[in-house]
């Protein structure tokens, strides 16, 4: 049988496929470890080096864009909110979301899923004009020349949390998007050793109910941000038109699995605490169970410059063809 080179994050509910209780028919599985799986990203993106890979989804959109070989199931392996995602420096006198204007907010890159969707949700939600921001980033953006005139480079070597902590930046976002991180996103990049200060002496969050308010916003819209997606380099699917149906068929059964042995997600507090908050599975797979997430995705990608205004708003054409019955 042909192996696959599969490179993920580290997902239980796609253990199984890795560690090979899962088969994918006719297909065997050599994964590939790549820590931090966002390394991974720009190698697939730019020298199509695995065979199948998890990615961003603004960056596979991207790239379909600008016609790199590489095609999708819709398999969506994590999902987070983003009303806490931003934090304000400890004088910066931000209170509400409009007092986001004019100001600076550092974000890894300006393509990056979490800055895409928080962008998205403070325009369409709070009506913060996106574009009077200024954007402090420290990496590159995996598909390059879409940045934005209002996008500046840190030149320094500071971490976007030494920035955010000096006052040097209004606010910005947190984990590997932004303060959480204390090297750029590649083999060997750390996480930030200092804790965050909290409260009076440091930064503070934006949305203090943000679980609240992100909760609500699902429920009034339907809109589950995405976080990953499955890749398969196009030869691969050109080769075999039946991959991408056996890829979702043995993802779906690795969930399966997964959930057989942990049926309340209790091996992933976050995606336990999200099923709780939407009352459903945290992690559906499948384009017409994505369809609100998926609209509001290319949505907030055309409105910020990272998609052309022609993109195809067609879900399906974003995906191999092939049968993907929600899971």
């Amino acid at each position: 049988m042909d192996k696959l080179t599969v490179v993920l994050g580290d997902f239980p509910h796609a253990r199984p496929l890795l560690d090979g209780e899962t088969e994918i028919d006719g297909f065997l599985v050599d994964p590939v470890e790549v820590k931090p799986v966002i390394g991974a990203y720009r190698r697939m993106i730019r020298d199509l080096e695995f065979d199948v890979c998890e990615l961003a989804p603004v960056s596979y959109l991207m790239a379909r864009q600008e016609g790199i070989a590489l095609t999708a199931v819709p398999v969506f392996l994590n999902r987070r909110f983003h009303h806490g995602d931003v934090q304000c420096a400890a004088n910066s006198g931000i209170r509400v979301p409009r007092d986001l204007e004019g100001r600076r907010i550092g974000v890894r890159a300006y393509s990056v899923s979490t800055g895409v969707w928080v962008r998205g949700v403070l325009r369409d939600q709070y009506g913060v004009d996106i574009d009077t921001i200024t954007w402090v980033v420290d990496d590159d953006d995996h598909i390059e020349g879409r940045v934005p005139a209002n996008v500046e480079r840190v030149s320094d070597g500071r971490s976007l949390g030494e920035l955010l902590r000096a006052g040097e930046i209004d606010a910005a976002l947190t984990g590997n998007a932004g303060t959480g991180r204390a090297g750029a996103p590649k083999a060997g990049w750390t996480a930030a050793t200092e804790p965050e200060p909290a409260g009076d002496d440091g930064p503070y969050p934006l949305f203090p109910e943000a679980g609240t308010l992100a909760v609500d916003h699902y429920l009034r819209t339907g809109v589950y941000p995405l976080h990953s997606l499955v890749s398969v380099r196009t030869e691969l699917v050109e080769r075999d038109p039946g991959l991408p149906t056996k890829l979702y068929a043995a993802f779906a059964e690795s969930k399966r699995r997964h959930l057989a042995a942990q049926p309340e997600w209790s091996a992933v507090p976050r995606l336990r605490r999200q099923a709780r908050a939407i009352g459903a599975d945290p992690v559906p797979y499948g384009i017409k169970a994505n369809e609100a997430s998926l609209d509001a995705m290319v949505r907030f990608a055309k409105d910020q410059g990272l998609l052309d205004a022609d993109f195809s708003d067609d879900l399906p054409s974003l995906f191999a063809a092939g049968d993907y019955p929600d899971a």
